[in-house]
């Protein structure tokens, strides 16, 4: 799954919006990094299985002597796509066991897969919240696209204030755990990938709000609106208010500070390392507390 955002991100080109690349489905989109790097259980040979012309393995189709072509229906492919499925139904768990391998295990037997496919999956625990975030991503751009958040009517700090609460109440349900999360997006074999699916979230907003630009004023606009997004998602963390009123009000006020600046590269500079700063005191903060 790679968006044109990303790579807008790493690179200098920009792309137009006819060019936007969805992400695939749920199931599909279940990324090489999370899949087994060992091989799935053992098949043994019989009768069945050892036929040459058995279709269960290949089909070989001639046609005027062409050369055959093999149809993939591997049984590793089998064995990812139940990965994928137990990632998927592991979710609903995170709630109780948060973003653990126990919660893993309770997805497996809840699709009717041995608990011990658990094992195989890389980085058990980073690949539950990740794929999460990439589901809050397909679902934020397909409510963009369907026009149900009715954004055409708002000025780009609103568009952009009605985007990252959008994106902010998905995560309401988990929380409670959602210290887990951040700690686990901190350590540093998962940093890079979790800065990647910071940075397409940003850039889906910024595209949504119609505020695109070019060379250093783009990356400007993105470092103000990722850390104004990151550090109202920390401050959520702690709000008691009803329905996250206070973080809201929070979200509100902090752009309403962003879009005031007067766009000088030195303001924004200013502006975007105060953030920066204040979000890596708070996932310190995070991580040394052992959540």
């Amino acid at each position: 799954m790679h968006r044109w955002a990303a790579k807008r991100l790493f690179q200098h080109g920009a792309a137009p919006f006819n060019n936007r690349l969805r992400i695939a489905t749920p199931l599909s989109h279940f990324r090489l990094r999370f899949l087994s790097s060992q091989p799935p259980p053992p098949r043994f040979p019989d009768d069945h299985h050892s036929n040459p012309n058995n279709n269960h393995h290949f089909n070989t189709h001639n046609n005027n002597n062409t050369t055959s072509r093999r149809t993939i229906n591997t049984p590793r492919a089998n064995y990812e796509q139940e990965q994928a499925r137990v990632i998927q139904a592991s979710l609903q768990h995170v709630i109780r066991l948060g973003w653990s391998e126990a919660a893993m295990i309770a997805g497996a037997r809840d699709v009717g897969v041995s608990p011990s496919i658990v094992g195989a999956i890389p980085r058990k625990e980073a690949a539950l919240v990740e794929y999460f975030m990439d589901e809050c991503l397909q679902k934020l751009i397909d409510t963009i696209d369907s026009g149900e958040l009715q954004l055409q009517d708002l000025v780009a700090s609103e568009r952009i204030a009605k985007l990252i609460k959008f994106r902010l109440q998905m995560q309401a349900p988990y929380i409670s755990k959602w210290p887990q999360a951040l700690s686990i997006q901190a350590q540093p074999a998962n940093v890079s990938t979790s800065f990647k699916q910071r940075a397409m979230l940003v850039d889906e907003f910024c595209h949504a709000a119609n505020d695109e630009g070019s060379g250093v004023d783009w990356y400007l606009k993105r470092t103000v609106i990722g850390g104004v997004y990151s550090t109202t998602e920390i401050y959520m963390l702690t709000d008691n208010s009803t329905d996250f009123n206070d973080t809201w009000t929070f979200l509100n006020e902090r752009l309403r500070d962003a879009f005031d600046l007067k766009k000088t590269f030195q303001e924004v500079q200013y502006f975007a390392e105060a953030v920066g700063a204040g979000l890596g005191s708070s996932l310190q903060g995070f991580t040394k507390k052992g959540y």
